[in-house]
């Protein structure tokens, strides 16, 4: 009798349990890369059980979620089906964030050995030459007394006014009433939702788009409505066709490297949307995360419209180190003050330390020295990035000069869910475009890649290899379908949503 694998070995031990009653029906197995840890298991030996067990019928990928051992009642078939309305004791709007905040803990794992172009920051390379660790004798030297006090709701005073000096460098002109600090560009995010959307309010939002702000939305209560994302910025026509028929507070927008698709907006648009925002009562949120890794002159809503309606979200947690979370927002002095209100009333400040630290670096040119190397490596970096993905047959959405995202797919392929569980299983982890989608059940050709990691060879080869074993990028479309439907997906190509649109 042949020897068992491993995997079959795995899968054996999940089914005796569930056949013993060990693991009831509904029970969530661990991650894949959780049972790998707890057992001493490749990746690969891991999702080659799951694969059996969930062909066999002993359990179920729900998309965006996990595996759970499987309901005698429930349906073996892989076809798509309506799932009932169940009540929940707890509120419905966390289980509708409940597959964002899964990603968001996904994307912050990374295992040893593992090339994780998933990940949203760049490699701590990059950042290296900015120790924080240097610059904390220069704040105590000023006096210690202040960081035994809460800080200002507006933020460190000395720090505001570099953020004025930044804001200029962008052609935006702001008073420091007009700018607060925050946790982090998330954290501005969600201080405007608290402040701007209510429950059911109909917001715009762009797709493919960022998706931790659509779980933000989607814990508010929101209603999203999906602009389409195109090279040159968001479709004006569908805009405008939006605005007219569901009257919308609040668009969020990304105007330089948006992700996922690191496509920068054309002047042309930038002038239509703040035109559309002074003649619809509309507030456009310009979310501005990696503005340190382009060059200051590339098009931004607010310097068009100068704070009038629009609020500007900053942050230095990308390019100087995510620990430091250090952001701001920026606006009319009304709005700032309002917000800063519900800054207080939810933190009491910010965190007077890391906002020193940060005027220590932007005080004494370290950051601009910082951004200028930035820059050039991130323009060298995508310009071979690029290269790669044209070597490997791999259709790239847009070409920018700069971008620490790049968008991307195999021709002919219709659904990136089986590359990316393939990938994964030889330690290559991607964001499939499904996940920046509203409704993440949604198949998508495109895959999201941090330029930081395209050069690896681990990626290259893994592709390579993944594509060859699939017919490669010139396989026929029909082949690459019927492939796609047979495959259960790990939790790591989540289709999970229900809400949205």
């Amino acid at each position: 009798m042949r020897a068992k694998t491993a995997a079959e070995k795995v899968a054996h031990d999940i089914e005796t349990q569930i056949l013993a009653g060990t693991l009831k029906a509904g029970d969530k197995l661990p991650s894949l890369r959780e049972y790998a840890r707890l057992y001493s298991h490749s990746l690969n030996t891991v999702v080659a059980a799951f694969e059996s067990l969930a062909q066999r019928g002993f359990v179920r990928a729900d998309r965006g979620r996990g595996f759970f051992v499987r309901v005698e009642t429930e349906p073996t078939t892989d076809e798509a089906i309506d799932e009932p309305v169940v009540e929940h004791d707890e509120p419905r709007a966390y289980h509708r964030a409940l597959d964002t905040i899964w990603l968001m803990r996904q994307q912050l794992l990374q295992a040893p050995g593992e090339s994780n172009l998933a990940i949203a920051v760049p490699p701590p390379l990059w950042l290296a030459d900015m120790r924080l660790d240097k610059f904390h004798r220069q704040i105590t030297r000023a006096g210690i007394g202040g960081l035994f006090r809460y800080g200002s709701r507006y933020g460190n005073q000395n720090l505001r006014a570099h953020i004025n000096r930044k804001l200029a460098g962008y052609r935006i002109a702001a008073s420091e009433r007009q700018i607060m600090t925050t946790h982090g560009g998330n954290h501005g995010l969600d201080l405007i939702i608290r402040r701007y959307v209510s429950p059911g309010d109909p917001v715009l939002v762009e797709e493919p788009g960022y998706y931790p702000l659509f779980g933000k939305l989607e814990l508010q209560g929101a209603r999203m409505i999906g602009i389409p994302r195109l090279v040159d910025g968001p479709d004006i026509d569908v805009l405008e066709q939006q605005i007219r028929s569901e009257r919308p507070r609040v668009f969020f927008v990304q105007s330089v490297g948006q992700n996922p698709t690191g496509s920068d907006m054309s002047p042309e648009k930038a002038a239509r949307i703040a035109q559309l925002a002074a003649t619809n009562n509309l507030l456009v949120v310009e979310d501005d995360a990696v503005a340190d890794f382009k060059r200051n002159s590339a098009p931004r809503i607010s310097a068009i419209d100068q704070l009038r309606n629009t609020l500007y979200v900053g942050s230095f947690s990308k390019s100087l180190s995510p620990t430091l979370r250090g952001g701001f927002i920026a606006g009319s002095a009304n709005r700032i003050e309002e917000l800063a209100d519900i800054k207080m009333l939810l933190h009491v400040s910010g965190s007077e330390y890391s906002e020193r630290i940060l005027d220590v670096i932007l005080t004494e040119g370290h950051f601009l020295r910082h951004v200028a190397k930035l820059q050039k490596r991130v323009r060298e970096t995508t310009a071979k990035a690029i290269r790669i993905l044209r070597d490997l047959g791999l259709e790239p959405f847009c070409e920018p000069e700069q971008s620490l995202y790049l968008w991307a797919r195999v021709p002919g392929l219709d659904d990136i869910g089986e590359l990316t569980m393939s990938l994964m299983a030889r330690g290559v982890v991607i964001a499939p475009g499904n996940n920046f989608m509203l409704n993440r059940r949604q198949a998508s050709p495109w895959m999201r890649l941090n330029v930081g990691y395209i050069e690896d060879p681990l990626f290259i080869d893994s592709m390579r290899e993944c594509l060859r074993e699939a017919g490669g990028p010139d396989s026929t479309p029909g082949r690459t379908r019927r492939t796609a439907r047979r495959t259960v997906r790990s939790p790591n190509a989540p289709h999970g949503s229900r809400g949205g649109r």
